[in-house]
């Protein structure tokens, strides 16, 4: 359980440094590639807004990241908890407010992760 629990992790983690490059540094080409229900238009003027939710993508992912390098097994899973949590909560807020289809991208496998650091 604990071997899946990191894959699961990894992943979760990896996503969202994709999801920062995309916001970040590739929203006008990557972005309305992902986003195409939204007009073509509004890439451009919504650059800077992208970019700000891109960092906060950064910020899951870098909390994740950060439960790699801890030895202590408790704040391993603590840390976990927290950090899959908020991605949870983010898409749920983007299925609801968004697309549907962030449902299915973010939150399911950071279910899936957090219910693996749970048995584990």
């Amino acid at each position: 359980m604990y071997v899946i629990a990191q894959i699961l992790t990894a992943l979760v983690a990896v996503e969202h440094l994709y999801i920062l490059w995309m916001e970040m540094f590739a929203w006008e080409t990557a972005g309305q590639k992902t986003f195409n229900t939204l007009p073509k238009d509004l890439f451009k003027q919504t650059t800077v807004l992208a970019a700000n939710q891109g960092l906060y993508n950064g910020f899951l992912a870098a909390g994740l990241i950060w439960s790699f390098f801890i030895s202590d097994p408790i704040w391993v899973k603590n840390i976990r908890i927290f950090f899959l949590s908020c991605v949870i909560i983010a898409g749920l807020y983007g299925a609801k407010t968004l697309v549907k289809k962030i449902f299915v991208v973010q939150a399911i496998p950071a279910i899936l992760a957090l219910i693996f650091v749970f048995l584990a």
